[in-house]
Protein backbone atom coordinates (compact mmCIF):
# COMPACT_ATOMS: atom_id res chain seq x y z
CA UNK A 1 0.00 0.00 0.00
CA UNK A 2 1.16 3.40 -0.99
CA UNK A 3 2.33 5.67 1.74
CA UNK A 4 -0.19 8.67 -0.09
CA UNK A 5 -2.96 5.49 0.66
CA UNK A 6 -2.26 5.72 4.13
CA UNK A 7 -1.66 9.17 4.50
CA UNK A 8 -5.42 9.54 3.23
CA UNK A 9 -7.10 6.79 4.96
CA UNK A 10 -5.71 7.76 8.42
CA UNK A 11 -6.80 12.02 7.56
CA UNK A 12 -10.04 10.10 6.28
CA UNK A 13 -10.57 8.28 9.60
CA UNK A 14 -9.64 10.54 11.78
CA UNK A 15 -12.14 13.75 10.34
CA UNK A 16 -15.06 11.34 9.79
CA UNK A 17 -14.41 10.61 14.00
CA UNK A 18 -14.12 14.44 14.70
CA UNK A 19 -16.77 15.15 12.65
CA UNK A 20 -19.43 12.08 13.83
CA UNK A 21 -18.60 13.42 17.44
CA UNK A 22 -18.89 16.43 17.42
CA UNK A 23 -22.49 16.32 16.30
CA UNK A 24 -23.02 13.77 19.04
CA UNK A 25 -23.71 11.48 16.75
CA UNK A 26 -23.32 7.68 16.84
CA UNK A 27 -21.57 5.10 14.51
CA UNK A 28 -25.06 3.46 14.16
CA UNK A 29 -26.52 6.95 12.79
CA UNK A 30 -24.15 7.53 10.20
CA UNK A 31 -24.66 4.31 9.19
CA UNK A 32 -28.31 4.39 8.67
CA UNK A 33 -28.12 7.92 7.11
CA UNK A 34 -25.50 6.84 4.91
CA UNK A 35 -26.71 3.29 3.86
CA UNK A 36 -24.55 1.32 4.70
CA UNK A 37 -23.59 -1.26 6.94
CA UNK A 38 -22.63 0.28 11.00
CA UNK A 39 -19.36 -2.32 10.76
CA UNK A 40 -18.55 -0.34 7.56
CA UNK A 41 -18.39 3.35 9.06
CA UNK A 42 -15.84 1.41 11.97
CA UNK A 43 -13.62 0.21 9.41
CA UNK A 44 -13.92 3.89 7.91
CA UNK A 45 -12.70 5.07 11.24
CA UNK A 46 -10.18 2.62 11.30
CA UNK A 47 -8.58 3.11 8.11
CA UNK A 48 -9.21 -0.07 6.46
CA UNK A 49 -12.14 0.43 4.27
CA UNK A 50 -12.18 2.57 0.91
CA UNK A 51 -14.97 4.60 0.36
CA UNK A 52 -16.62 4.98 -3.11
CA UNK A 53 -16.97 8.81 -4.15
CA UNK A 54 -20.64 8.75 -4.01
CA UNK A 55 -20.35 7.03 -0.45
CA UNK A 56 -17.67 9.63 0.66
CA UNK A 57 -20.44 12.68 -0.69
CA UNK A 58 -23.15 10.99 1.76
CA UNK A 59 -21.21 10.75 4.91
CA UNK A 60 -20.06 14.48 3.73
CA UNK A 61 -22.96 15.46 3.88
CA UNK A 62 -24.70 13.98 6.84
CA UNK A 63 -21.47 15.07 8.40
CA UNK A 64 -22.15 18.78 7.28
CA UNK A 65 -19.06 19.31 5.66
CA UNK A 66 -17.16 19.45 2.20
CA UNK A 67 -16.12 15.76 1.04
CA UNK A 68 -12.32 17.90 0.74
CA UNK A 69 -12.81 18.06 4.47
CA UNK A 70 -12.81 14.76 5.30
CA UNK A 71 -9.75 13.86 3.39
CA UNK A 72 -7.46 16.85 4.68
CA UNK A 73 -4.98 16.96 6.73
CA UNK A 74 -6.23 20.07 8.36
CA UNK A 75 -9.22 18.78 11.28
CA UNK A 76 -11.74 20.99 10.72
CA UNK A 77 -14.63 20.39 12.98
CA UNK A 78 -16.42 23.80 12.76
Amino acid sequence: MSSMLETIQADLARNIIARRKALNMSQEKLALQAGVDRTYVSQLERGIANPSISILCRIAEILQCKMQDLVSDELSIA
